[in-house]
């Protein structure tokens, strides 16, 4: 299972939520569960909540997705940075052949795109 978590879900997972914590514990604890965090989402993320990516970044099982050349381009064509990287970051590539699901707490934000996505506020 391959998730990125997007701002807001990086977010919520400073505050506590609940459902952003299992993620983050199953992609430590069990083997198939990874989770990314886009650099453009986790900018974004610390803007809203100082102090989250000193915090994401160093729990295990969390993997850093840079703003390579490719995401650059893509991100450049975007209104914000954070959105369209975690979209960026949800298409399939070679090492994800089905992509990504985008974990959020605003799904409507994702209404339209072409992303699975996992509602973090249930």
């Amino acid at each position: 299972m391959h998730i990125i978590l997007d701002d807001t879900a990086m977010t919520a997972a400073g505050q506590g939520n609940v459902l952003a914590s299992r993620l983050i514990h199953r992609a430590h604890a069990e083997p198939g569960w990874f989770l990314y965090v886009p650099a453009c989402a986790l900018v974004e993320a610390d803007r809203a909540r100082p102090g989250t990516a000193e915090h994401l970044v160093s729990l295990p099982g969390i993997t850093v997705l840079e703003l390579d050349l490719a995401a650059a381009l893509a991100v450049a064509q975007e209104e914000t940075w954070a959105a369209a990287h975690s979209r960026y970051a949800a298409q399939p590539t070679p090492d994800r052949p089905d992509g990504a699901i985008v974990a959020t707490t605003v799904p409507g934000r994702w209404a339209g795109e072409q992303v699975r996505v996992l509602d973090l506020t249930s």
